[in-house]
């Protein structure tokens, strides 16, 4: 086994990648393969990044988030698309670290640039199946996904989407 060192620098150069990037995330996996039981990895995020809401339909379909640089939500939501709860989680004060439960649907927004998050779930990580997608929620290259980016910064529970 090899060992892995994640610097600042390291996590500055993922952000700065982020920014530059069109969807405005970058992740810097710590995990060697896809297929990893494990999946590990840093995920720098900038405040306009959409996130569509999304669950991970599997029984170990469980995800550990832990705040690493600047601000980020994460909003849960009932099938319908209302917010059931909502974690700010910041390096500053407050949470720092969620567990989402499988099943459960869930977006991330970013709150401030600079913003790097740390995952923590089971892989192995296979796209098709990884998530299943909110159908009340915009896909990535609608123009609607903006106004839902907008409304992820605020919504509290009870809200429902715009």
């Amino acid at each position: 086994m090899q060992t892995r060192v994640i610097t600042h620098e390291d996590l500055q150069q993922v952000s700065d990648i982020a920014c530059g990037l069109p969807r405005l995330r970058k992740n810097l996996n710590v995990h060697a393969t896809l297929d990893a039981s494990v999946q590990r990895l840093f995920n720098a995020m900038e405040p306009e990044t959409y996130i569509r809401p999304h669950r991970h339909a599997r029984p170990n379909g469980w995800e550990l988030m832990l705040a690493i640089r600047g601000r980020f939500a994460i909003l849960l939501f009932d099938d319908l698309g209302s917010v059931i709860e909502r974690f700010d989680l910041s390096t500053k004060s407050g949470p720092m670290a969620l567990e989402i439960p499988a099943q459960a649907w869930h977006t991330v927004v970013s709150l401030e640039s600079g913003t790097v998050m740390f995952e923590i779930k089971e892989g192995p990580y296979t796209p098709v199946e990884d998530k299943d997608f909110a159908c009340w929620a915009p896909e990535e290259t609608e123009t609607r996904a903006k106004s839902f980016t907008a409304w992820f910064t605020t919504a509290k529970p009870g809200e429902s989407p715009p």
